[in-house]
């Protein structure tokens, strides 16, 4: 049974890596009609974790970009919380059975507000505009060796003014910056304690 859950995240923001990680899904277009991108990223580094992109939407492209940020994972035995909206995909049992079954606890948007998932979104944004994957690309492979490449800048080339000039990688193994949040009324993220 497809499953909602609160938002355990609004108006909260982390204080270390793999505290808290947020995805989403994005559609990259190609000559031969859509394909999807789905991301995982560390919400406090901005580091993309994982990512998976296909010329599907099954829960599957979710569950695969959700195995490569679990096995990209410096600290698993830190409590980590996985934030997105609620789309089928991240509702669907085999996908929060597996986040679940690896020490990860949900969190969704109530609302229909892209800030509620603005990491994500923002993310989403920088790879399609910055990088190239806007455009219409010849097809799927041509178009996961571009996303390939984007990611790989993004995360090891890309600095951020919100990461004081540094680079997501950079901050994901040295976290010794303050989060910066441009929204009002927020608070560290707590400890989970499940």
């Amino acid at each position: 049974m497809y499953k909602k859950y609160k938002n355990l995240v609004k108006d909260h923001v982390p204080t270390r890596p793999e505290q808290l990680w947020v995805s989403d899904i994005t559609y990259i277009k190609t000559q031969y009609g859509h394909n999807y991108l789905a991301i995982v990223t560390d919400a406090y580094s901005k580091k993309i974790m994982g990512y998976k992109l296909d010329n599907h939407m099954r829960t599957s492209l979710c569950t695969d970009a959700l195995a490569m940020a679990i096995k990209n994972r410096k600290h698993p035995n830190q409590k980590l919380i996985h934030h997105s909206d609620r789309g089928f995909q991240y509702c669907n049992p085999k996908y929060t059975t597996f986040a679940e079954d690896n020490n990860i606890v949900m969190s969704m948007t109530e609302q229909y507000d892209p800030y509620e998932n603005a990491v994500a979104e923002r993310i989403n944004r920088t790879l399609k505009y910055e990088y190239g994957l806007k455009q219409t690309i010849k097809n799927t492979e041509l178009a996961q060796k571009m996303t390939e490449q984007a990611v790989y800048i993004y995360n090891n080339l890309r600095t951020h003014f919100s990461l004081e000039l540094r680079k997501p990688a950079e901050v994901y193994l040295n976290p010794n910056i303050k989060y910066k949040s441009y929204r009002k009324n927020k608070v560290n993220l707590p400890e989970l304690t499940i």
